[in-house]
């Protein structure tokens, strides 16, 4: 099915990942914000975040979107009163996968992060199909 989906639409994806190229920053802004108003995870709030590496774009078959996935290297601080004060841990900076997805010809992010995977684990994990660098 992914074969089809983008042998249908290569010019659409080629576009797509440009466009994802080109409003990188504001995306990755986009990102942080969504991130840290979710809530998760439970009583921590998100410090930093950094964004390295190139994109991996992956087709996902159960939502039939494209998808971009971004290296992320993420800090967070105990909430006051959210029971994680005491907690070593919370200031280690964690590895994990920012998501994008280009819905209705914009990309978007909902905040989501695959925490402990690289965007290529996170592709074989999910059965993400990837979708070749142009």
């Amino acid at each position: 099915m992914a074969d089809m989906f983008f042998k249908k639409s290569a010019q659409r994806v080629a576009g797509a990942k440009q466009e994802f190229r080109e409003d990188r920053g504001p995306l990755e802004e986009q990102f942080l914000h969504a991130a840290a108003e979710t809530g998760r995870p439970r009583g921590l709030r998100w410090v930093q975040c950094d964004f390295h590496g190139e994109p991996e774009f992956a087709h996902d078959p159960a939502s039939n979107t494209l998808q971009a996935l971004l290296g992320v290297s993420i800090g967070f601080e105990a909430i006051e009163g959210g029971g994680m004060e005491d907690v070593e841990a919370v200031g280690n900076i964690r590895a994990a996968t920012a998501v994008f997805r280009y819905d209705e010809d914009r990309w978007t992010t909902d905040g989501r992060a695959v925490f402990n995977l690289d965007p290529q684990e996170t592709i074989a994990h999910f059965g993400l199909a990837p979708v070749e660098a142009t």
